[in-house]
């Protein structure tokens, strides 16, 4: 560290004074809003101090530049600190603060990216650090820029799995860019933190995982300088901060104290506002302005990806919508160098493995770590550094289901690719087949829910994926699929296809996936009885196509049958019902895997679960006689 300079006097004073500042506007914020987590700010005032007045790079006036250090609070519930930080640097008046969870205010109870310095909401703990480590593996490969990135853990937090798996892909990664600070203030919500401030068993443990350490007093400004200073220069790993620190620090009666989470200080603020405030040497403006970045990064051109190639299938023939996915994936990634791929250990079974052979400098390999998987994703997307492609099964979603969810308050872009979908995997058994899939994606704010019938329309999915905002998953499947359409056919979002319709159908069956070829077989054997039926193809569960749906019942006498590789709730039928629940004289009968599966052969479990062409028959059969 022989180029280390020790911030003057001057210097550490004011740092500490803007400290306090924060601890100030912590207190009176949450006493404005009556709610909030000032406790838990003033614990990481020095750090956040630190931070953003002498360590971070960044532009006030453009806190979205590429160039920028990034900064993730993954504490979200000190959201008020953070809000403080960036009035202090001068983004917005300082009396804004006072506006803290009001409803016509962005500066909510938890940060989201509503707000122009905010890249990932946080606040459903844990995650954090993925999406930190996803900015970080941009940064360092990807746009191999010097913007460093800063993220804020609580300790109670850190008994997330999910941290745990993002400190493995940091290190295996060698993110030397990447620091995490642990904030170990040693009480959680409802009662001290599993090791208190025991910060010997966290850097034990840090180390363990392959990350510097250094552990520090979180309220000694020269220590949190040093530190910092000491992780920019420390290469091929990531650093971690262990500052050990006490919640509500500066409150008397209050400091270290517990049952104080989560709890504006009311009656007790005057008097702490006044000891914090003999701590303050200057009280005025403190002169101090963060360092501007020293690299300009360019914005990224996200928009228009395209196919490099149309298509090129016949009719008839049999491919997997997963190979498919993974030939549409390379594609899109030949005509854009923004489109990355990220993928569980599963990319020999998705056909992500595809994309990786085409361009292994543009692929994430994850591992077993679905959580993190998605976080990452989260973090290479955030201002438009990427177009991110996430696949496994999708069965092995569900475990990161908290954090899509939270991707959708992040507004973040990442496209999700499940395979293996259904019973129709067939020997594998019920612990590998996704059946709540679609119900998951559905609930997701703002989502697009794309699920193709074969070869041609699942490339034509990801291309659309790739120009959808928001968070967009592509349900691909396990067996070979006749090709449906021509390769120049057309698709949108929310525009559903008929496949096969007649001017004396008599029913429309909305099928998709492996339940549109047991359609088509059942049409047929129908057919040969006299009985038409028309076909639907959906395309988009959400959005579903109204219209085409409400004429297709209307000219088959209202007799609507849907039949899905999915449980009953949240799939294809209550999406066609919900469509038609407006429309006189219609009635949907839903197909859809009811019970508990097992292992078996395809055509077994198709027809043992109810979705079969036979079963199919003999729902039209039931339909008619209604």
């Amino acid at each position: 560290m022989a180029d280390y300079h020790r911030p003057d006097s001057k210097t550490v004073q004011t740092l500490k004074d803007i400290a306090n500042k924060l601890r100030i506007h912590s207190i009176e914020s949450t006493n404005a809003s009556n709610s909030g987590h000032p406790t838990s700010c003033c614990s990481m005032a020095e750090i956040m101090s630190v931070l953003f007045f002498h360590t971070m790079k960044y532009r006030v006036d453009d806190p979205r530049s590429p160039s920028n250090d990034r900064f993730v609070l993954s504490k979200g519930h000190a959201a008020p600190i953070l809000y403080g930080a960036w009035a202090e640097a001068g983004l917005f008046p300082t009396s804004d603060l006072l506006n803290l969870r009001k409803i016509d205010s962005d500066l909510e109870g938890h940060p989201t990216p509503r707000l122009n310095f905010v890249d990932v909401a946080t606040g459903s703990l844990g995650q954090g650090l993925s999406c930190a480590a996803g900015m970080a593996y941009t940064g360092k490969y990807w746009d191999k820029a010097d913007y460093r990135v800063y993220c804020v853990i609580g300790d109670g937090e850190s008994a997330e799995g999910s941290i745990w798996e993002a400190l493995a892909f940091a290190s295996n990664n060698k993110l030397d860019n990447l620091v995490a600070i642990f904030d170990v203030n040693r009480l959680g919500q409802s009662e001290a933190t599993a090791f208190g401030h025991d910060v010997a068993v966290y850097q034990r443990r840090l180390e363990s995982f392959g990350w510097k350490t250094h552990v520090v007093d979180g309220h000694c400004v020269e220590s949190l300088c040093k530190a910092l200073h000491e992780a920019r220069t420390t290469e091929d790993k990531p650093t971690c901060i262990i500052a050990k620190t006490l919640k509500g620090k500066g409150i008397n009666g209050i400091e270290d104290e517990d049952n104080w989470h989560g709890k504006p200080i009311g009656a007790k603020s005057a008097e702490a506002l006044e000891v914090i405030k003999k701590n303050i040497i200057n009280s005025g403006p403190h002169g101090i302005y963060p360092a501007t970045p020293t690299m300009q990064v360019p914005h990224n051109d996200i928009s228009n990806i395209r196919l490099s190639d149309s298509p090129n299938y016949e009719i008839g023939q049999k491919v997997a919508t997963r190979a498919a996915y993974g030939t549409a994936l390379a594609k899109i990634g030949k005509n854009s160098k923004h489109v990355v791929a990220l993928d569980g250990d599963t990319k020999n079974s998705t056909f992500s493995l595809k994309f990786r052979e085409a361009f292994p400098e543009r692929f994430i390999e994850c591992y077993i770590a679905e959580q993190n998987l998605v976080g990452v994703a989260m973090g290479c997307a955030t201002r438009d550094r990427t177009v991110a492609f996430v696949s496994t099964f999708a069965a092995f979603l569900s475990r990161a289901y908290d954090q899509i969810r939270m991707g959708a308050l992040s507004m973040t872009n990442v496209n999700f690719a499940g395979s293996h979908a259904g019973i129709s995997i067939g020997e594998d058994g019920p612990s590998q087949m996704a059946l709540e899939d679609l119900a998951m994606f559905r609930a997701v704010s703002g989502s697009t829910v794309f699920y193709p019938s074969d070869a041609v329309s699942t490339e034509r999915a990801v291309e659309l994926a790739a120009n959808t905002k928001g968070i967009c998953f592509i349900r691909t499947s396990r067996p070979n699929f006749p090709v449906l359409y021509k390769n120049d056919e057309t698709f949108e979002v929310g525009k559903a296809k008929i496949v096969r319709q007649s001017n004396i159908d008599q029913v429309t069956i909305v099928a998709s996936g492996v339940t549109m070829v047991e359609a088509v077989k059942a049409a047929d054997q129908l057919a040969a009885n006299g009985i038409n039926v028309r076909l639907v193809d959906p395309f988009t569960i959400k959005p579903i196509d109204k219209q085409t749906l409400a004429d297709c019942a209307k000219s088959t006498g209202g007799k609507v049958l849907t039949v899905e590789d999915h449980y009953p709730q949240g799939g294809i039928g209550e999406a066609v019902s919900a469509a038609l629940s407006e429309e006189k004289d219609v009635v949907v009968k839903i197909l859809a895997v009811t019970g508990l599966p097992r292992s078996g052969k395809a055509d077994e479990l198709l027809d043992k679960f109810g979705i079969s062409a036979r079963c199919i028959v003999d729902g039209v059969t039931g339909l008619i006689k209604l």
